[in-house]
């Protein structure tokens, strides 16, 4: 079978490997979707921890192909989706309930050989079945969604209150809805692409602001801007230096930011703490997704998410392998590896 290799610091390759073989305790997945993320770019050019060689690939749903002898819930031909995150179920943090922060995690797509492929092992645990009739290439959207779902319940959004969501990317569109969803009476959409701007507003979100076009902070927070004094929460969703320096300025006396985005690891920014404890600012992370696959597939299933608007293009494994080593063109949202068509 094909798959797209991380062999080294800057090395990636589409290969013929050995089909994979699941244990007793896992399915093997015929993957129909695996979504290009900007954490698969991170790991090739070594700004995230990952385990080469390995196969990239962490947001992808499929097909059973075949099922261990200790699986009991899944068969052949159920759709399925995959959490790729696999605690250790034994250190500190997992008996804390915080699983997302094991010690020991191990990350498919990261660690072990994830969705880039024609096929991916999945332990039973890890796997969550879909609809019948849904298409899977939405299906593949459910690891970004979880993870945006973990991110506004760290938040906290209350119904009528206001959210500024930093960046018009994949995280920042489902954001947008999932603020809607939670009953946000106000989302500002602050991107600088006019694509993204126009279908963040189709999505949910009632302004939009250029941050090229003039003061950002003066049309948000200013006395006659869309938020006077400012957001009641602020969503860093772009993963970039200059946002995350931005989002507690943009907050108002109270407030909450939330750094959602990936950065580089190493990255540091410029936050002045006096201006937080002043105003009391509480600023807050988030990291994957414990416990929030299943929701996130019921929101797509549902159709309560959308999804489609967000896929820019849908490539094969030699043009997904040259997506992962180039920056992110202009304008796109989610790229998709279609192993079969």
């Amino acid at each position: 079978m094909k798959a797209i290799r991380l062999e080294g610091l800057g090395k990636l390759a589409v290969r013929d490997v050995a089909k994979p073989v699941p244990k007793p305790d896992e399915i093997l997945v015929k993957v129909a979707a695996c979504g290009i993320c900007g954490t698969d770019r991170h790991l090739f050019l070594g700004e995230f921890p990952s385990r080469p060689p390995v196969t990239l690939g962490h947001e992808f749903a499929g097909t059973v192909e075949a099922a261990g002898a200790e699986v009991a819930g899944f068969r052949p031909g159920m759709k399925v989706t995959g959490d790729p995150n696999i605690a250790c179920g034994r250190c500190p943090e997992c008996h804390r309930g915080r699983v997302n922060l094991c010690r020991d995690l191990q990350a498919i797509g990261i660690h072990r050989d994830g969705g880039f492929a024609d096929y991916v092992c999945l332990p039973e645990t890890q796997a969550h079945r879909l609809p019948d009739d849904l298409d899977l290439v939405h299906g593949a959207f459910c690891e970004p969604l979880a993870c945006s779902i973990h991110g506004l319940d760290i938040a906290g959004i209350r119904p009528g209150e206001s959210v500024v969501v930093l960046g018009g990317g994949l995280i920042g569109l489902l954001v947008v809805q999932l603020a809607r969803l939670a009953g946000a009476s106000r989302v500002v959409l602050v991107t600088r692409s006019a694509g993204k701007r126009a279908l963040g507003e189709r999505l949910g979100a009632t302004a939009t602001v250029d941050p090229s076009a003039g003061d950002a902070h003066a049309a948000i927070c200013g006395e006659s801007g869309l938020l006077p004094g400012g957001a009641d929460k602020v969503i860093e969703a772009a993963g970039v230096r200059e946002t995350v320096e931005q989002a507690p300025k943009l907050a108002c006396r109270g407030g909450t930011v939330l750094v959602l985005g990936v950065l580089p690891q190493g990255a540091s920014v410029a936050i002045e703490p006096f201006d937080l404890l002043f105003r009391e600012v509480q600023l807050l992370s988030s990291f994957i997704n414990p416990f929030t696959h299943a929701r996130a597939a019921d929101l797509i299933a549902s159709g309560t998410i959308e999804v489609e608007p967000l896929i820019t293009r849908r490539v094969d494994f030699e043009d997904a392998a040259a997506a992962i080593a180039a920056p992110a063109p202009a304008g796109e949202i989610r790229a998709m590896l279609v192993p079969h068509g």
